[in-house]
C-alpha cells in the first residue's frame, strides 16, 4: 500500500511539495447525481422554480467552486485551470438529474480535487434553489470518473461508461 503523501515523516499534514514535477497537460472528469420527486423535475425543466434558472445556476456554480477549490479543501495546490464544464443529464422516469464535470489544466499536479468540488457545488445549487418544493432530494454517488495526466497515468473507473 502507498504511504499518504500529504502527511511528513512525523503524521503531521502538509502540502506536497511539486516544485521538482514537470508541468503536463492533465484532465479529469467527476459524476454525481441528485435525486428528486418527478414534480420537482418537472418544474426545473419548464425553469418554474421561483429562484429562477436553476441549472445554469448550478453551471456557475460548478466553474466557481472548481476555481476556489485550494479555499476549501485545505492542502490542495491553487491551479491555473484552463477549462470547466458541467453537463446535466435528465432522467425524467427515475426523477435525476446526473452532473458531470470535466476540468483540464496545465501544471505539476491533477485536477481530481476541482472536478469533484465543481461536481458537488452544482448539486448544491440545486438543492438549494428546489428546497422550497422538496426538501426530500438526495445527492449521491459523488465520484471520479477518470484522469489523464501526471506520473501515476490515465486512471478509468471500471465500469464507467
Amino acid at each position: 500500500m502507498k504511504k499518504f503523501s500529504h502527511l511528513d515523516r512525523s503524521g503531521k499534514a502538509r502540502m506536497v511539495d511539486v516544485s521538482g514535477k514537470t508541468a503536463t497537460r492533465r484532465e479529469a472528469v467527476a459524476r454525481g447525481s441528485i435525486s428528486m420527486k418527478k414534480a420537482t423535475l418537472a418544474l426545473i425543466r419548464k425553469n418554474q422554480i421561483a429562484k429562477g434558472d436553476v441549472l445554469g445556476t448550478a453551471r456557475i456554480a460548478a466553474i466557481m467552486a472548481a476555481k476556489k477549490t485550494p479555499d476549501v479543501i485545505p492542502l490542495c495546490h491553487p491551479l491555473p485551470i484552463a477549462s470547466v464544464g458541467i453537463d446535466f443529464v435528465i432522467d425524467e422516469a427515475k426523477g435525476r438529474i446526473t452532473l458531470e464535470s470535466r476540468v483540464k489544466v496545465t501544471g505539476q499536479t491533477g485536477v481530481e480535487m476541482e472536478a469533484l468540488t465543481a461536481v458537488s457545488a452544482a448539486a448544491l445549487t440545486i438543492y438549494d434553489m428546489c428546497k422550497a418544493v422538496d426538501k426530500e432530494m438526495v445527492i449521491s454517488d459523488i465520484m471520479l470518473i477518470e484522469k489523464t495526466g501526471g506520473k501515476s497515468g490515465p486512471f478509468r473507473r471500471s465500469g464507467a461508461s
